[in-house]
């Protein structure tokens, strides 16, 4: 079952929240007395996450759980970055969050709060870490909204209490919103492309040096692109401004800025301000999925 993306979530009493782990959706399956762990695209985990795969062991036969394979960092909280790097598995756990099959009887037709309470009772107390029950919460959203936002976690999921388990299908009934981690970044350049520019290009000052951080080309309508490109006329300058680039390689998921990269990018003094979203900070020190928020007037220098 999938989730539909949404920048606002439903209240009322029909509604339960749970924590956006970023993780890996996966399927734990137990059947003839095998237990086996299977990616959203059916490839499997089970050599990869040998550790969960023997928990789930414990599992009743013929029984299907979804669930999430989550990473946590040092302060305990999920990092997509330290799954992608490969942690010691003592960092790995599965956090299950929905049961499909149980025993051998089909319990997708019936409401999501029977199947928790199915979990709770018959399934949970069977397993040990590194499983455990997905947190869900009993609060109201602006103020699940505040704790995720402080605790710099990424997001929300809210799910219809009545909604059957919908294999495939993105109906409404379950939904995420990224509350994402935000900060002020200084706009160093920009990428060639459309009819403005592609994607900003923003670092960070570490003492007297410019530190490429990421750029991103999301978060911009047409008319924010037109008034950004207004803003760079006069700010341009031959020289690039961030003192670690070129770097040597484009990095795991293609952030790194090598030479190559830069022939495509126009650069400016570094004189504007901006707020940008994102995930999380990426062990080579770029920011994931990061997203463009407003101009900081306040703090532009240009």
């Amino acid at each position: 079952m999938l989730l539909v993306s949404s920048a606002t979530l439903p209240e009322g009493p029909n509604w339960a929240y749970e924590l956006k782990l970023d993780g890996y959706r996966a399927l734990a399956i137990k059947s003839y007395g095998v237990a086996h762990l299977r990616s959203r695209n059916n490839k499997s985990f089970d050599s990869k996450y040998p550790a969960i795969v023997q928990a789930l062991a414990q599992l009743p036969d013929e029984t299907v759980l979804d669930g999430e394979v989550v990473a946590l960092d040092e302060s305990g909280r999920p990092s997509f970055s330290a799954l992608q790097n490969g942690p010691s598995t003592a960092h790995l756990y599965y956090y299950v969050f929905d049961v499909l099959v149980l025993a051998g009887r089909n319990v997708m037709a019936e409401p999501l709060s029977a199947r928790r309470e199915l979990l709770r009772r018959q399934v949970l107390p069977c397993l040990a870490d590194p499983i455990r029950g997905a947190p869900q919460f009993d609060a109201s959203l602006p103020d699940l909204i505040r704790a995720v936002r402080e605790q710099g976690l990424e997001g929300i999921v809210a799910k219809r209490l009545d909604s059957a388990y919908e294999p495939g299908q993105r109906s409404g009934a379950w939904r995420k919103m990224r509350v994402n981690r935000s900060e002020d970044f200084v706009i160093g350049g920009y990428t060639v492309g459309g009819r403005h520019f592609d994607a900003l290009i923003f670092g960070y000052w570490e003492g007297d040096r410019l530190m490429y951080a990421a750029r991103t080309r999301s978060g911009f309508t047409p008319a924010v692109r037109e008034q950004l490109h207004q803003r760079f006329r006069g700010l341009e300058t031959r020289e690039c401004p961030f003192a670690n680039l070129p770097e040597a390689r484009a990095g795991r998921w293609g952030d790194g800025l090598t030479a190559a990269k830069m022939k495509n990018c126009r650069w400016l003094r570094p004189v504007l301000v901006g707020r940008f979203e994102f995930v999380e900070w990426t062990p080579d020190k770029h920011l994931r999925h990061s997203r463009f928020v407003g101009m900081r007037e306040e703090k532009n220098i240009g």
